[in-house]
């Protein structure tokens, strides 16, 4: 099985849904304020900002339900309950002993995530001690295409001291649009998606895994644990 895989040296991972269980959170407040406006938060909606940087999901919200509000007021009061509701996150299964077993190998990590880097801090704020491991982290304000653009992946991986080429680089998604920013890259893309992403949406990714705890490092070349 380990020869369907390219072997890697470093990885790369997107933070929320994947490494924080972030998505139902941002699921009812997101909700909450759309009801505030007196309208709805479709499926279909909720599929095209899976993934995308903070600024555009909240351009396609405001945009495709038409709310009484500007882009820049919807997402002023996000952040105020992103204050609240995302001070506290907890990990998803496998994500720190996956983190914490890459770095004691010194193999050399990064986080790409679409959320704005004011976000981010409000969301590790209590986990200071595990981001610490990464070598860096790239967030959606740093990039102006965010996923599915390769843009962030590549950016992160130019950052690593010694900026390995894409094909080197591993990287860990829950969301189709992160997959396909992942590919396009020009890397392996390890996904943990919902129960309700479709079969098609989970086509493009390298390998496909229920949580980060059925992944087996060695399969891409890694220290495995032990």
């Amino acid at each position: 099985m380990a020869n369907n895989f390219r072997k890697v040296t470093h990885c790369i991972f997107d933070m929320d849904g994947l490494l924080l269980d972030t998505e139902k959170i941002y699921e009812k407040m997101m909700g909450d304020l759309i009801e505030s406006y007196n309208s709805t938060y479709p499926w279909a909606t909720r599929l095209k900002v899976l993934g995308r940087t903070e600024h555009v999901a909240v351009s396609i919200i405001v945009n495709d339900l038409k709310l009484p509000c500007t882009e820049d007021e919807f997402m002023t009061k996000l952040q105020e309950k992103q204050l609240v509701d995302l001070a506290d996150v907890p990990f998803m299964k496998g994500a720190e002993r996956l983190i914490r077993h890459l770095h004691q190998h010194n193999i050399p990590i990064a986080v790409a995530t679409g959320s704005s880097a004011e976000s981010y801090e409000i969301k590790t704020q209590k986990h200071l001690e595990l981001f610490d491991l990464f070598h860096h982290h790239v967030t959606g304000s740093s990039v102006q295409e965010g996923k599915p653009a390769p843009d962030i992946f590549l950016l992160a991986a130019s950052q690593f001291s010694t900026s390995p080429k894409p094909e080197e680089c591993l990287v860990f998604e829950d969301a189709p649009n992160g997959v396909k920013a992942g590919v396009s890259a020009g890397m392996q893309v390890v996904m943990v998606p919902a129960p309700y992403i479709t079969e098609d949406q989970r086509k493009d990714a390298s390998l496909v895994l229920n949580s980060l705890e059925e992944f087996q490092p060695e399969l891409f070349g890694l220290p495995a644990f032990t």
